[in-house]
């Protein structure tokens, strides 16, 4: 067993904060040092002094754990009505099992799709930045991108339920619920989730979409994107993911809807295959390109070390 020196009469107030939210170990270092003044000087001058130290350990335990998100128990009332924390995970788990619906950019409203697609929830041009109609007929296609052009942006893109910026404003609970916003974060109404990488499976097979609009139907359940919940009713079926053309034809998908799995991936998770070949939004097509500032990076990893194929 471990004995560490008596402590001496230094208040202890810090200690326990330290223990609460950095841990046992990482406490006991810093006990051990302010510890027993019969064997060395302790570093810190104050008390406040101390307390900045533990503040930095924190921070610095945080940031090694990811995705990780934080509800306050206290503030605003938007923030106040978020769920409580057991509905949050600390990982991205598969959510199995949701109504997929196939959307294109360039799509004209229906009676199940009141919302055109020439522009997304974050590019008021999406169709034309794309190069233009993304026609989802398979006879009009050249494998996974549309014959009539190459894209200007991934062909494998999708949309999910949640915009975390209105009216040029970040909305007060994506800092809390969105798992990487901390790391992403640039300035306010800037969006950190257009161009998440995300994972879809149908059957035995995968493919990969950058995140690039919002809905289906609704831009605000947080709960079911970044949590636990089911999506809500709809008109399609209570459908949780829109995705594209090329998306449905990699995973061999029904033409119109269908049923699939998702989660997030971290951008050094993406393999190989047709989602990295296009797009000036795809660090991977840029890279290839030797352009690799173009797309933004979703990761706090080097650069360097995300290419290895």
């Amino acid at each position: 067993m471990t004995c560490f020196p008596p402590v001496s009469n230094r208040p202890l107030k810090p200690v326990a904060r330290l223990v609460k939210t950095v841990g046992i170990a990482a406490a006991a270092l810093s006990i051990w040092m302010l510890a027993d003044s019969s064997h060395a000087q302790s570093p810190y001058a104050s008390t406040s002094e101390f307390e900045e130290h533990a503040r930095m350990l924190r921070e610095n335990a945080l940031l090694k754990v990811e995705p990780q998100v934080f509800v306050p128990t206290t503030g605003s009332s938007a923030a106040a009505s978020i769920p409580s924390r057991g509905i949050f995970s600390s990982r991205y788990p598969w959510k199995e099992n949701i109504v997929t619906t196939v959307f294109w950019i360039g799509e004209l409203p229906t009676k199940n799709n009141p919302t055109p697609n020439h522009a997304s929830s974050w590019d008021p041009n999406w169709a034309s930045n794309y190069g233009g109609y993304d026609d989802p007929d398979a006879t009009h296609r050249r494998g996974f991108i549309p014959g009539a052009f190459i894209p200007r942006q991934n062909p494998f893109y999708c949309a999910l339920p949640y915009n975390d910026v209105t009216r040029g404003t970040t909305k007060p609970e994506a800092r809390v619920v969105i798992p990487w916003f901390r790391q992403a974060f640039e300035q306010e109404g800037h969006t950190v989730c257009k161009g998440r990488w995300v994972a879809i499976r149908h059957g035995n097979r995968v493919a990969y979409a950058q995140w690039e609009d919002c809905g289906p139907f609704r831009t605000d359940h947080y709960q079911y994107v970044f949590g636990t919940a089911i999506p809500l009713p709809n008109l399609n079926g209570g459908a949780g993911l829109d995705v594209s053309p090329a998306v449905r034809d990699a995973l061999g998908m029904n033409a119109t809807r269908d049923v699939c799995s998702w989660k997030f991936v971290e951008i050094n998770e993406v393999p190989p295959g047709p989602w990295r070949q296009f797009g000036d939004n795809n660090i991977f097509a840029n890279r290839a390109l030797g352009n690799p500032n173009a797309a933004r990076v979703q990761s706090t990893a080097p650069i360097n070390s995300l290419f290895g194929h």
